[in-house]
């Protein structure tokens, strides 16, 4: 009997000693690599009542949910399953009410958001006056969005989503990546 139990004892003492690596240590979990793609633009002249630079990897296309809308369009970016929705009104006694909804809309991010951040776009030469929202949060829909007008006729809201579940660790160098070309958006940006 004490055969046994010393055998066992020597087994699991070995099993114990000899299946354990000392310097292990769990992997991170990783992500894919992203290839990001060499800045350049394209105009976006039309008959629309503004003018921009938009991204050579993005295309423009209608806003198919909202055919009645005939100045609302959608910047996709299919490389990174990413959409810039911009919607645009026409300014008649209504300006505070955009504003308003504007600022409702950002609002609405705040459960998922760890910090707003908010700048202001000033520039009286083009007549060309808003805010831009930095949305950080891991959970946050809407990463960065932005609004102009002229202050009198024109007004034009925009909004960056990714159809993708919001995972902003892992879309970060994308989203740093997009909000410079937006940023270049806004800078680009005059009424018609």
């Amino acid at each position: 009997m004490i055969n046994k139990v010393f055998f066992v004892a020597v087994l699991f003492l070995g099993m114990a000693l000899f299946s354990c690596e000392a310097n292990y240590s769990p992997k991170p979990r990783g992500y894919f690599r992203i290839d990001l793609p060499e800045k350049s633009y394209i105009s976006f002249d039309t008959s629309f009542p503004y003018k921009f630079e938009y991204p050579s990897y993005a295309f423009v296309e209608p806003d198919f949910h909202s055919p009645d809308q005939k100045y609302w369009i959608n910047l996709q970016m299919p490389q990174f399953k990413a959409t810039l929705h911009f919607s645009y009104k026409k300014v008649d006694g209504n300006l505070a009410r955009y504003l308003e909804d504007s600022h409702t809309l950002v609002t609405k991010l705040i459960p998922r958001a760890d910090a707003i951040y908010d700048s202001l776009i000033i520039d009286r030469q083009r007549q060309v006056f808003g805010l831009s929202y930095r949305v950080i949060g891991n959970g946050a829909a809407s990463p960065y969005q932005f609004f102009v007008t002229d202050s009198s006729s024109n007004f034009v809201r925009a909004a960056l989503y990714f159809n993708t579940i919001p995972n902003n660790d892992s879309l970060q160098p994308v989203i740093d990546f997009i909000i410079k070309d937006m940023d270049h958006i806004v800078k680009t940006f005059n009424w018609k």
